[in-house]
């Protein structure tokens, strides 16, 4: 295993996770802002299709759940020195697939509850094949992205001799929202043909 640039990682000291921190989320926050301004952009079609304003908020928190059980699992594999991202690791790519696993069962579960809330709330206006198709390709992408920035975080928070445990979770989260909340409007756009 290869020891961080900036030595141990086992040390808790609060002005170093300050330091680490505070820049760190202050260009999250910026970041975030773009997601809040693309659900501001997008209020007409949630207005118009309001199972979408139901689903919103599984769909971001969803996401950046999954990244951060990927994150908080490689932290510790880190910490216990039990990997180097070699892509030989079984038990990584285990953890791909589980985290795949699990998006597939929660963005399912999640069509199905706004199917059968759109039934009895609003008649069915949208069909349970596009929800399920809305929340399976934006949940699976978001997955994707999810895997992709834990990995990164991860490691480059190691690589820099920063605890991964302060940081990776407010980036994937935070990432993971900003992204789940794009693709969730942009692919609820384009199945159902509502111009943006």
């Amino acid at each position: 295993m290869v020891v961080p640039a900036g030595g141990s990682l086992g040390t808790w000291e609060w002005k170093r996770i300050v330091t680490n921190m505070f820049p760190l989320l202050i260009v999250l926050s910026i970041i975030v802002l773009w997601a809040g301004i693309t659900l501001e952009n997008a209020e007409e079609m949630i207005e118009e299709i309001s199972i979408l304003a139901v689903m919103v908020p599984t769909m971001v928190d969803m996401g950046g759940n999954l990244g951060a059980i990927l994150s908080s699992r490689l932290s510790s594999r880190f910490h216990l020195g039990t990997t180097e991202l070699d892509p030989r690791d079984r038990v990584l790519w285990a953890n791909v697939a589980a985290i795949l696993a699990l998006a597939v069962t929660i963005f399912t579960a999640l069509a199905i509850g706004a199917a059968a809330l759109d039934a009895v709330l609003y008649g069915g206006a949208v069909g349970f094949g596009q929800l399920l198709f809305i929340s399976l390709v934006s949940g699976m992408s978001v997955a994707v992205i999810a895997i992709v920035f834990s990995f990164a975080a991860t490691y480059g928070s190691y690589r820099l001799g920063i605890d991964p445990d302060d940081t990776t979770i407010p980036i994937v989260t935070n990432v993971v929202d900003v992204f789940g909340m794009v693709i969730f409007i942009g692919v609820s756009a384009a199945v159902l043909d509502i111009p943006l």
